[in-house]
Parts: structure tokens; sequence; C-alpha cells
């Protein structure tokens, strides 16, 4: 294809917190997808865009960085795309780096060493908004001509300046450009040196303290950074979050379960049930699509509400505030002050926590960290506890204010916080002793989100969810179907059908191992299916249940649960699902990420074995006190 007309190859490079990922959706919208780069994990997001002119660009949203030095697998991803040299990957026609206006100092180093590559570049000064309030002077032109590169003020939250950018951009193009780089080398200390005194000179020349300093951003951080008062305020804030995805939620829920009952209504009214083949048509439709689809979907709006706390903190600008709180609690534990970030991000799921690690320097503290990850309670156990909790935890209100349901899905989180604190503290003690390394970084300023990004990343989280659902989950279910309704039950049979189906007979033959944790053999058939994605194990066992013709087959799973299972079977099982590493995806995405079986299979087995002590010990408490 001619270079004329083929799309512009664009890359955004900035600093991590330069709002970076504001800037490729104000520029991209909807019409982005998600991805890994070939032969690694980092994730690659990459967009659509289309000038005045009608030319089409590509842009990339690299991973944040500091260097071109690149310390850590996120930045030697950022660092090879510029470059030229990953595989599969074009070289970029532009790069544009995404600078925050209110901190300049760090960015401009960068800057200067994305300009030794020789690609044509433009600088989007992001963030101008905050940088004029807080009255910080920069000399625009000064900074032009110091810098030898085109200058684009942006609010990517207004898209403010989105369409100058792209106009520089394809200015900056030219009428073909395909060549540069190749010879850049990493720069040496003495280079790094005289790179830090050129910033230094950049900064004292273009930019002049704020005439108005920030004092709100000052009074703020007394606040949110008091050892003592912002831990209280971020305890508080997680403990809404999980108020709020039980008592948000509930309205929804009950619109999707009434939506999917409607529809397997629906069918089993137009498929026949009677003669050789249609009644097995409507079992494998209603009991199997439907019902186990339907009964993972209906927790999608909790699945939401959780994103939408975690995408609003970290656009106020408050994670990084966390994470800096958190660095004395984690360094106690063995754990860097920059895992905060990849444990939280495991609460929504533990395959981008794990990624998330890259920006951990040292391999050590990464691998401490990638091991306790999957110990942080992800969106996938949202439906079993939820689940157990509205099976054996009455709905009412205690203290006056605080939802009983929605306290005991907070102290499963807490318990799985703990545990990760507790693991990590071992192997610190165990494989490796040496102090943590420093924690230094950044604090971005307070910015106001900007709801159509915020709804965006919503959109986008939900729909993955959703995939999983269509991609992972209907085949397992369809496979749990078929497993619990053949073979038939012979002639004269007298027990259940399912007793006699392979489902049940892998049940049986493993309920003896689990029996002394409180399973029985449902929950048996329910757990090896949830190996492929946790929350598979609620649909199997509304499928299992189903088939099974309990009494209370016609009424909600978690009726029917509360009247097969005693209470101290339900807390067994909720301490299972604290620790099981029931996720393959998880497993190999660590096996690719450390790349070690060793180590995987270190996870496999000590989580294991944490769940099987958990549950027993959980098991055989309850039934002391009573709840057996």
């Amino acid at each position: 294809m001619d270079v004329a007309v083929r799309p512009l190859r664009v890359a955004l490079v900035g600093n991590p917190n330069s709002g970076k990922t504001a800037l490729f959706n104000a520029l991209t919208g909807a019409h982005q997808k998600v991805a890994n780069y070939a032969g690694v994990t980092v994730e690659r997001k990459e967009g659509r865009v289309l000038a005045a002119s009608g030319r089409s660009m590509s842009v990339l949203d690299l991973p944040g960085t500091y260097s071109l030095r690149a310390r850590s697998p996120d930045e030697e991803v950022t660092r090879d795309a510029v470059l030229g040299r990953l595989v599969g990957e074009a070289v970029p026609d532009v790069i544009v780096a995404v600078a925050d206006a209110t901190n300049l100092r760090l960015v401009l180093r960068l800057i200067l060493e994305l300009k030794a590559v020789g690609r044509p570049m433009v600088l989007a000064l992001n963030m101008y908004d905050i940088a004029q309030r807080q009255g910080l002077r920069i000399d625009l032109e000064r900074l032009r001509a110091e810098l030898g590169v085109p200058i684009v003020t942006t609010v990517a939250t207004r898209r403010r300046g989105i369409e100058d950018l792209v106009a520089e951009i394809e200015t900056a193009a030219g009428p073909g450009w395909t060549s540069g780089g190749e010879t850049w080398t990493a720069p040496d200390a003495e280079a790094i040196r005289e790179a830090h005194r050129r910033a230094e000179q950049i900064m004292r020349a273009a930019v002049r303290p704020p005439e108005r300093p920030d004092t709100l951003t000052g009074r703020i951080d007394g606040v949110l950074l008091h050892p003592v008062i912002g831990l209280v305020v971020l305890m508080a804030l997680l403990f809404v979050m999980f108020q709020a995805v039980f008592a948000w939620a509930t309205p929804a829920m009950d619109a999707i379960e009434a939506g999917f009952g409607l529809i397997g209504a629906g069918v089993s009214a137009v498929v026949p049930d009677s003669g050789p083949v249609w009644p097995l048509v409507q079992s494998l439709i209603v009991d199997g699509v439907i019902a186990g689809v339907g009964g993972v979907l209906v927790f999608l709006p909790q699945i939401v509400i959780l994103f939408a706390f975690i995408i609003l903190l970290e656009d106020f600008g408050y994670m990084a505030r966390a994470a800096f709180l958190m660095d004395r609690i984690m360094g106690g534990a063995g754990l860097h002050g920059r895992a905060f970030i990849p444990l939280l991000s495991s609460f929504a799921c533990a395959i981008p926590g794990v990624m998330a690690a890259r920006v951990i320097d040292a391999k050590r503290d990464r691998l401490t960290t990638i091991m306790v990850a999957p110990l942080m309670t992800c969106s996938a156990r949202i439906p079993v506890y939820t689940l157990i909790i509205g099976a054996f935890i009455p709905q009412q209100t205690v203290w006056g204010f605080a939802n009983l349901q929605g306290l005991v899905m907070f102290g499963l989180y807490a318990a799985g916080i703990v545990s990760a604190l507790l693991v990590s503290f071992v192997i610190r003690k165990v494989f490796w002793r040496g102090a943590v390394e420093p924690f230094m970084m950044e604090l971005p300023a307070y910015k106001t989100p900007d709801a159509k990004s915020v709804l965006l990343n919503l959109w986008i989280r939900a729909r993955i969810f959703m995939e999983r659902a269509a991609r992972i989950i209907l085949p397992l279910m369809i496979l749990v179907w078929a497993a619990s309704t053949f073979p038939y039950p012979p002639e004269g049979a007298t027990q259940p059908a399912i007793d006699y189906s392979f489902a049940g007979m892998i049940g049986h033959a493993l309920e003896p191992i689990f029996a002394p944790i409180g399973f029985n053999w449902q929950m048996v058939v329910a757990l090896v299916p949830g190996m492929a994605a946790r929350e598979v194990a609620v649909a199997a066992l509304g499928t299992v249940y189903a088939i099974a013709d309990v009494e209370s087959a016609g009424s909600l799973l978690g009726a029917t649960l509360a009247a097969q299972w005693s209470l101290a079977t339900g807390l067994s099982f909720l301490a299972w699902y604290v620790f099981a590493p029931q996720c393959v995806a998880t497993l190999g995405v660590v096996k690719r990420e450390l790349n070690s079986w060793k180590w995987m299979w270190v996870m496999v087995v000590y989580m294991f074995a944490l769940a099987y002590l958990a549950s027993f010990a959980t098991y055989r408490i309850a039934v002391a006190l009573g709840g057996g």
C-alpha cells in the first residue's frame, strides 16, 4: 500500500499518571481494541481516529515509562515499540509524547530521550487547564524552541485540543516518513546526567512557579496522606464500595434474573416437551444454556459497580495516594509499595493484577507480588460469594446503618488481603531475605473524572465479562449439562437420574476427599468446571441441582442450597473460595509472566493447601458452635 494512503501509525508515550489513557480515549472513542503484544502478556491498546483531511490514523497506547532505559517489562515494551523492535509491530510514523502540564520535571528527560530516537514527534501538554488553575506559568514558545518539537495543549477529559493534536500529528508525519531510530543506543551514565542537566535548564527557562500555589491539594493531601486519618479514609472507602456492591445492584440483578426467567419460560412454551428428542433439546436450552449463562450474567451489575469505584478513584488521582499510604504496611509484610496497584487491580481480576506487577523493577519483589495477587478477591468470586451469602446470611441492618450481607462480603475481602500479606511475609522470610527497595512515585494532581471516559471504560470491562460468558462459560455449561444428563439411568433405577450420570460418578468418586470439609458430591461436581473460571461454579450448581430434582428445584438456587446445605457447609464453601486457585487462565498468565512452571505449581500447591485447611477449620468450628 502506498505510504500516502495507508493509516498513520501513532504511538502515545508518557510517564504514568500523565493522562495518556484519557488522551487515547479522547482520540479513539469506542473505536479501540485490547489485546496482548505477541509473545508477552503486556496489554496492547490500539484505536482508530480519522483526521479532518480524511486520513486514517492507528493510535497505540504504550505502557507508561520514565525512561527508554527500560528497567521493567512494561518499559521494555514501550522502548521496543518506539524503536520498531517489537515482533509483529510496525514502526511508528509519529511519536506523541504525553506530558502532565502540572509536573514537567520528570517527563522532560523522557522527551529528550525520545528526540534522540529521531522519529517525528509532537508534545501533547495534557491537563493544561489544571496548570492554568494552579497559576503555573509555562512559556510555550520558549519550551517549543528548547525542545525543538511542536506543542499542543490538551485537556483530554474535556476533549480540548484534540482536533489540533490530530492536525499536528498529520503535519509532523509529512507526505511519507519511513526511517529513523535504527542507530539509537541506550544512554550511558554520563549521558543520563547530561539529560538531567538539560532538563533542569529547560525547566528553569520555560516554567515558572505558580503565582497561586495549589494550597487546596496540600490541604486535601494533609488529610488523605495522614498515617492514621488517611488509613481510616481508605478503609471507609473500601467499606462503602463493598456495601454498594450489594445495596445498589439488587434492582438490576432482579431485572436480569426476571428477564432470563421469561426467556426460559418462552423457550419451554415453544419447544415441545414430548417425543424422543424434543425434551432433550428443551433441557439443553433451558437448563444448560439459559440457566447457565443467566446464572452468571445476573452478577454483572455488581461487577460494574466494583469497576466503577476503581475507575473513579483512579481518575480522581487517589490510587497513587492509597499506594503511598499502604507502603509502610506492605513493606512490613515484605511487599514493595508499588505492589499496591497490582493487588488492587486483582480485585477486578487476578490476570491484569499479575501483569501489572511489571511496574516493579526488582525481580524478587515482582515475584512475591505475583505469587500473592490471586489471593485478592477478584470479581469472578462475587457470584459465588453473593450466592452463598444470600442463602445463609439474613438480609438485615446492623449498627443502625450497615447491611449485614455487605459486612460479610467486606470480611471476605479483608480475609484475602490479610492472607496475601501473611503469605508475602512468609515468602520473604523463607525464600529470600533483605530489605525491600524504597518506594518512590509521583503523586498526580487531583482532577475531576470525565463521565464519557468513565462510561467507556465501564463498557469495555462489561463487554469483556459478557464475552467471557459467551466464550468460556457457555461451552462449559453445555459440557456440565451433558455430563449431568448422560448416561441415562438404567431400568428400574430408584435414585435421581444425575446419580447415574458422568457428573454423578465423578462427584461420588471425589466426595470422600472433600467430606472432611463438609462438601457433598454436588459441590465437588461444581468445583471441576469451576477450575476454568470461578463463576462457572454457580451455574454448575444450578444445573446439577435442577437436574437432581431436589424439592426446591423450582425456586431460586439460593433457597435450594439453604435447604440442602448446613450453615457450616456454606461457610466452608466460602472459605474454600477465599484461597483456592480456581482459574486456569490466571495460572497460565503466571507461567508466562514468570517464564517458570516451577513457580506456577508452587502457587497451585500452596493455594489448594490453604483452601483445604481454611475450609476444614471453618467447617469444624461451625459444627462445634452448632452450625452443622
